[in-house]
């Protein structure tokens, strides 16, 4: 198991001291994590259906035509109505439905045309969209979309960055220059026209927006670490494994690279935030994910041109306001977590 070193624990013990950037972060690993398993708690298909004897697990298993719990039609069972079916019978016949029955592609107009206000009789908590769609349900697997993108951004980016940044500043000479010259070029490349003309010529995939957002977000890193490497470098402990011989590759990873990591994780959490947004002004431009796709931004523009229907633009409004409050308290805490002067104090 590995073992933590006394100043890394500190460092923690100082984050959890913090409290709303550790509330902050318990709720929003709870989120996550919940949004992982979705099709538990969201979902049109059953839990569990008992059926003459028989139990049924339909959100892990097969399809299940409707004929199969005795009714008359052969597509996949409407299990809202198959619950309703058993409960006029009165039997021993059950079905335990998810908290939100609803999946975030299915449209409903029972209630009406759409959009429909919030309605518990139905069970669309928060109303539906334009479409009929349930606005619960598209809020948390586009949350989930949100995030998986803000994290795999991030992470390959930051491969990349600090991989280039502890280059350039541990070599430094022609290499650095070269290498400056050359992201300053691709930093000219505009990023809004590179994905206008992508979309226009190809389908937009997630996976394509998560290559694009990289070839674009890792020179920000790469200047951080790349002085934070050059400064490293120069200190007498860099000088003291060069002259016992170290190698290369043990001077930047046992040596520079961890004394470099309070600059990745404190920019860390702003990096999330800023995908996030990314990703919601794309699709609220309409250049973002392919519809059906759940997505804040389509929920975004949804609310913008249905005013008259304020739980759309309140409901999408609230729940990214929440989200980037809240990784916005996580990087105040870890930057005041691996401060070591201690210039600001967080209540």
């Amino acid at each position: 198991m590995m073992k933590l070193n006394p100043l890394t624990l500190r460092k923690i013990k100082r984050f959890k001291e913090i409290k709303r950037g550790y509330l902050s972060f318990l709720i929003l690993s709870c989120l996550l994590l919940l949004s992982l398993v979705a099709e538990v708690f969201i979902n049109s298909k059953a839990l569990v259906v008992k059926y003459e004897g028989n139990l049924y697990f339909p959100v892990i298993s097969d399809v299940r035509k409707g004929t199969t719990f005795g009714l008359s039609y052969l597509k996949e069972t409407d299990y809202r109505e198959l619950q309703q079916v058993f409960e006029q019978q009165n039997s021993d016949n059950f079905v335990v439905l998810p908290l939100v029955p609803w999946n975030p592609y299915e449209q409903d107009f029972s209630g009406g045309y759409p959009p429909t206000a919030p309605s518990f009789e139905d069970e669309h908590y928060l109303g539906t969209d334009t479409i009929g769609r349930d606005i619960l349900a598209r809020l948390v697997y586009g949350f989930r979309i949100a995030m998986g993108f803000a994290l795999m951004t991030m992470v390959s980016s930051y491969a990349i960055g600090v991989a280039v940044g502890c280059a350039m500043g541990f070599w430094g000479g022609k290499f650095d220059l070269i290498a400056q010259r050359l992201i300053e070029v691709w930093s000219m490349v505009p990023f809004l026209y590179v994905i206008m003309i992508l979309v226009s010529i190809t389908r937009p995939t997630f996976s394509l927006f998560v290559a694009i957002n990289v070839l674009f977000g890792w020179m920000g890193i790469t200047w951080y670490m790349r002085t934070m490497t050059y400064k490293e470098s120069a200190r007498e402990y860099v000088m003291a494994a060069r002259a016992l011989g170290a190698s290369t590759f043990r001077i930047l990873f046992k040596h520079i690279l961890p004394n470099t990591m309070v600059m990745i994780v404190t920019l860390a959490p702003f990096t999330i935030a800023a995908n996030i947004t990314a990703l919601t002004a794309l699709d609220y431009l309409g250049l973002g994910l392919m519809p059906p796709t759940p997505s804040w931004g389509d929920l975004l523009q949804q609310g913008k041109s249905n005013l008259d229907s304020p739980w759309i633009a309140s409901s999408v409004v609230a729940a990214i306001v929440m989200v980037l409050v809240m990784v916005t308290f996580i990087g105040e805490g870890i930057r005041e977590a691996f401060d070591p002067k201690k210039y600001t104090r967080y209540i």
